[in-house]
């Protein structure tokens, strides 16, 4: 298991990203959440095997379709998440 922070720059909110994330989290069968920041930015939090995490890592510089990701900055984190993937507002 693999936990990892996100934050996702440029043209994302605004634009079905986080929607699009959780369609694609849900896909691949991670569990964790996808927010919107105040500083225009797009936060998540992932848990889920290595591979299915990495495939959605290479998803979100394409992002929605109306979205225009300008950078994708990933860490570890120590918490793991295990009831699914969800929207937070």
């Amino acid at each position: 298991m693999i936990d990892l922070k996100i934050k996702v720059t440029g043209k994302v909110q605004g634009v079905w990203f986080r929607a699009r994330t959780k369609e694609e989290a849900d896909k691949l069968s991670l569990n964790g959440f996808v927010k919107n920041l105040d500083d225009g930015s797009v936060y998540l939090e992932v848990s889920g095997e290595p591979g299915k995490e990495y495939k959605l890592v290479q998803w979100l510089p394409n992002g929605s379709e109306l979205s225009e990701v300008e950078q994708v900055c990933i860490k570890k984190n120590n918490i793991t998440y295990k009831d699914g993937f969800v929207i937070k507002r």
